[in-house]
């Protein structure tokens, strides 16, 4: 079949398999150009390994320190006459090129909340590497399904307290409006703190220390997002926020039991990733960062973000640099004080007549359609292709 995007929304409903392998490739290109991670992890468990910052997190480790990598996920295979998700596609590129290189590479597709998943990845992990050295926990999901209760959670984008109105883009027709959200009840801000905090990341490392497949000494990085101020409302003061907060104290109480070093939170750049674009205001105020950022020949994307986190303190002699919070924190040149004057004065003329002017809204949508392996360099988009591709281990 032949594949074109078809988007609804925030949402791509098609995704293209050669595209979706030539961005991994670039992304693995892009690794292998930097100095090697000598002092890397060597054996990584990525939970929520498909997409964005957690694909980037098991491609660092595998192609910059050779380390033997296990992920999981939740995508969609591909049928006949219909596509597989992005993040499939993505991972079944990974394997092929990790297994080229000779590197260990395995992965689990289903739900990472579920105890059935977590016993399937320890089994795997005590048959073939013994144990694991490094946890990355990069799971975005809109619900989970408590494993001891059997209660489904969802979670809501919404502020706190108050009514909640800003400037918003409507990607589809790109368009500047004005977006107004009621806040969240109680019920609510619970829910998204059940799916989005880190009481699954604590589940998971108890389930592998527990096991005996946690080695000694073991780090593990949750990640997160504060942003400027004009976000704060929808996002660090929001139900999102709230389910952060929970995360920085799960990881005080891993550290409370594996001890000091033991687990940290990355605090990333503000990125086009599936999560973010479901997001209100921050389509449009990405748009207007990757601008700024372009100019001032900082901007970074998922790759080089998490290439810089392994780089400069997950495998550096002196440890990971903290902010006053004991946080990481890669957004740094984001939140970098001019950075944050120049997008906060156009954020002030941004209307839908200078949109694609004073933003750069056309590398926003280009950066979402490569979400989905659109738009890629050396790819025939008007060829016959085949959706239906498998994992190598599979």
């Amino acid at each position: 079949m032949i594949i074109q995007p078809r988007i609804r929304g925030f949402i791509c409903t098609t995704a293209h398999p050669e595209g979706c392998a030539a961005n991994v490739r670039q992304q693995i290109a892009y690794v292998k150009s930097r100095p090697a991670l000598t002092r890397g992890p060597k054996k990584v468990l990525v939970i929520g390994a498909s997409t964005g910052y957690g694909l980037a997190s098991r491609i660092v480790p595998a192609f910059g320190g050779g380390a033997a990598t296990v992920g999981v996920f939740f995508e969609k295979p591909g049928e006949e006459g219909k596509t597989g998700s992005a993040g499939w596609y993505n991972s079944v590129a990974f394997e092929s090129e990790a297994r080229a290189a000779g590197l260990y590479a395995r992965s689990f597709n289903g739900d990472a909340f579920s105890k059935e998943m977590k016993q399937q990845v320890i089994d795997a992990i005590r048959a073939d590497l013994g144990q694991v050295d490094c946890v990355i926990y990069s799971l975005a999901s809109p619900r989970r399904t408590d494993p001891e209760t059997g209660e489904v959670y969802k979670s809501v984008l919404k502020p706190i307290g108050e009514p909640y109105t800003q400037k918003n883009v409507n990607t589809d027709k790109a368009e500047v409006n004005t977006v107004s959200i009621d806040p969240a009840s109680e019920e609510e801000i619970a829910h998204t703190v059940k799916v989005m905090g880190g009481e699954d990341w604590e589940l998971w490392l108890h389930a592998l220390a527990d096991a005996g497949v946690l080695a000694d000494g073991a780090t593990t990085v949750a990640y997160s997002y504060i942003g400027p101020d004009l976000t704060w409302k929808i996002y660090t003061e929001g139900t999102i926020g709230m389910a952060k907060k929970h995360l920085e104290e799960s990881a005080a109480r891993l550290n409370g039991r594996f001890g000091a070093g033991t687990a940290y939170v990355s605090v990333n750049k503000a990125l086009v990733t599936q999560a973010s674009s479901a997001i209100p205001v921050v389509p449009l105020y990405i748009s207007l960062l990757y601008r700024v950022m372009k100019e001032a020949g900082n901007h970074e994307g998922c790759i080089e973000q998490i290439e810089r986190l392994f780089a400069d303190h997950l495998a550096s002699e002196a440890g990971p640099a903290l902010d006053d919070k004991g946080r990481i924190r890669i957004d740094d040149w984001e939140m970098r004080d001019d950075i944050q004057a120049k997008v906060a004065a156009l954020w002030e003329q941004v209307d839908t007549s200078n949109l694609r002017d004073i933003s750069d809204f056309d590398g926003y949508q280009s950066e979402f359609l490569r979400l989905f392996g659109f738009g890629l360099e050396g790819v025939d988009y008007s060829a016959e292709t085949d959706p239906v591709r498998a994992l190598p281990s599979a």
